[in-house]
């Protein structure tokens, strides 16, 4: 959320989409909760901020889910826009093993979000990548249902409309 707000406030980007994706190929499914489980927490989070909106376009797209294959969806379907990814700086390292990662530096660019103990990526210097100026925080989503796990406070770490949807449904214990 703070990613979100921060490219959202200090970027030229109007808005910011959170596009839940039932199964990113890159990661193991082990443990993730239900599609739309997930959809309507980030639907909670970003509940009252206009420049942050979650979409569900994933939902209905062939499996399994790539990024190009999102973009070129949405393109199609909102012509009028213009679509960035954004992610973390560590992800940037493995950017290289993304479906058509080229088309996306060319066709669309990367808003990357510094993260610590990153060094040295070649992806950096491309014109298209845009490294935004954010103050550094080293929060994962594990350590956050770590917490969780151990019956500890997330406050401040989620939103308390997330944490309430975490706690009530038993998420991650």
């Amino acid at each position: 959320m703070i990613i979100a707000n921060i490219m959202a406030e200090t970027t030229d980007l109007q808005k910011v989409w959170f596009v839940v994706t039932p199964q990113n190929p890159l990661k193991p499914s082990k443990g993730l909760l239900h599609d739309f489980d997930r959809y309507d927490m980030v639907r909670a989070a970003v509940y009252e901020n206009y420049k942050l909106e979650v979409s569900d376009v994933e939902f209905h797209l062939p499996k399994p889910n790539y990024t190009i294959h999102t973009l070129v969806h949405l393109t199609e379907k909102h012509p009028d826009k213009e679509f960035k990814v954004i992610i973390g700086e560590d992800n940037l390292a493995s950017f290289t093993k993304w479906k058509n990662y080229e088309r996306i530096l060319e066709d669309y660019g990367l808003y990357v979000y510094p993260r610590p103990n990153v060094t040295n990526v070649e992806l950096r210097r491309h014109p298209n990548v845009r490294l935004v100026e954010a103050p550094m925080m080293d929060i994962s989503a594990t350590f956050i249902r770590n917490c969780i796990r151990k019956n500890q406070s997330v406050r401040y770490l989620v939103p308390d409309a997330v944490e309430a949807i975490i706690r009530a449904k038993k998420f991650y214990q």
